[in-house]
């Protein structure tokens, strides 16, 4: 057993897969990159207040944040989300509204470990601030639900709720007190606790105790204003008139206490009911103000990448990408001549590797077979001499590796590149 391991709930991300998350990034830039949004980086740490705009309400803040005071004497917290980050962000460099952006990134919380859930977790996300435009909930949307088809992902399901203005969701919270008070010897103990908190918290749990009483709660479209029903009916028109499928889900509260209007989360038809959502969002009308900036509307998602690429290996689609380089050279003559000569092909784009340590001919041919490698270009003191190299096709060649190899051919080392360019093509 090594003396130092990863702390819990954290761990290493080797290659190939570490490859898999660059290319879960590119993909997700791409997507979005085409609907104008650009990349925003925050810090990994920020002032311990920008994240308690949250919601002091919610275990992200009361439970979960890794908060500490620096040598400075501020009290600071690993970033556990990136949406407040965001808006702080804007608060402080007033770009110009409306403020289209992207990111990607780690986000740490102190919660148990499981499947698809680690204290360290990367997400990709989208943010919107400064319109207040249901077609714009829809363009998030319908960018999220884009990504996932880029990915080659079919089985995933949104759901769509509103939780109206802040003057509907009051009203709803109270109902929801009053209905779950009335039955508190029915609630779980964990759901009770809760309640005292935040009652809309309760309609998140997942515990088969609470399961009758939340289905028969107050549902939140009964408390909705004349303008939350408007907007959320141009946000259900947006989706049927780009053919995006939904199901409305009246219990869809979101885990932040910051959202009002459209909250929207897509769900793994793969996973276990219990850990399928892949990601989400909504709009957050007032978390720019709570954070000292001017009343701003805001709406976007983030979406997380450990649940999103289990649910790609359950339906087998974006596998890790090949590490196999196209050339790899063998060089027994020193070890100079696969210096020039994998210098020379990288930078002409050819993926390039050698072997090192001046092992035998079997041993670096060994090595080429194990990198994958289409071809190998072979260097003894007799081609140094000569000014030429020996090219060999490894995927068809014999395994013999003797001189006589099916297909291989001398080459003037002059005449290298191009010769490669071609057999690579």
């Amino acid at each position: 057993m090594p003396e130092f391991q990863t702390s819990p709930g954290m761990r290493d991300i080797l290659p190939p897969e570490s490859a898999r998350w660059r290319r879960f990034v590119e993909v997700f830039a791409d997507v979005v990159e085409r609907a104008g949004y650009g990349q925003v980086m925050p810090p990994l740490l920020e002032d311990l207040g920008v994240f308690q705009r949250i919601g002091d309400a919610t275990d992200v803040v009361t439970k979960e944040m890794y908060d500490f005071v620096d040598k400075g004497g501020r009290h600071i917290a690993l970033r556990p989300e990136l949406t407040a980050s965001v808006c702080r962000s804007y608060v402080q460099h007033r770009p110009q509204a409306p403020w289209k952006v992207w990111y990607s990134g780690s986000m740490f919380r102190y919660e148990k470990p499981q499947r698809g859930r680690y204290r360290q977790f990367d997400q990709v996300g989208i943010e919107v601030l400064g319109a207040d435009d249901p077609n714009l909930d829809v363009e998030v949307i319908a960018l999220g639900w884009e990504f996932y088809r880029a990915l080659g992902l079919e089985q995933v399901h949104l759901l769509l709720n509103s939780l109206g203005e802040p003057d509907d969701r009051t009203r709803y919270v109270e109902a929801l007190r009053v209905h779950f008070e009335s039955h508190i010897d029915a609630l779980s103990p964990e759901s009770r606790t809760t309640l005292a908190k935040n009652p809309l918290r309760v309609l998140d749990s997942k515990r088969e105790q609470d399961a009758p009483l939340i289905a028969s709660a107050p549902r939140i479209a009964e408390f909705h204003s004349e303008r939350a029903a408007s907007h959320f009916a141009a946000v259900r028109a947006g989706l049927d008139a780009i053919s995006i499928p939904y199901a409305i889900e009246s219990k869809l509260v979101r885990g932040l206490d910051y959202y009002r209007h459209t909250t929207f989360e897509f769900q793994g038809g793969t996973l276990d009911s219990a850990q399928n959502a892949l990601g989400g969002g909504g709009r957050y009308d007032g978390l720019v103000e709570s954070l000292g900036g001017p009343s701003t509307p805001g709406v976007g998602f983030a979406l997380g990448l450990d649940r999103t690429l289990i649910a790609c290996d359950d339906e087998g689609v974006f596998g890790a990408p090949s590490q196999a380089v196209d050339v790899f050279v063998v060089d027994t003559a020193g070890g100079s001549a696969a210096l020039s000569i994998t210098t020379e092909l990288r930078a002409h784009g050819i993926r390039v590797d050698r072997a090192f340590e001046n092992r035998s001919m079997k041993s670096q041919m060994k090595a080429a077979d194990r990198s994958g490698a289409t071809i190998a270009v072979i260097v003894g003191s007799n081609e140094l001499e000569a000014g030429t190299v020996v090219v060999r096709p490894l995927r068809v060649a014999t395994h013999d590796h003797d001189d006589t190899a099916a297909g291989q051919s001398a080459v003037l080392r002059t005449e290298l590149l191009d010769h490669l360019k071609k057999a690579l093509q």
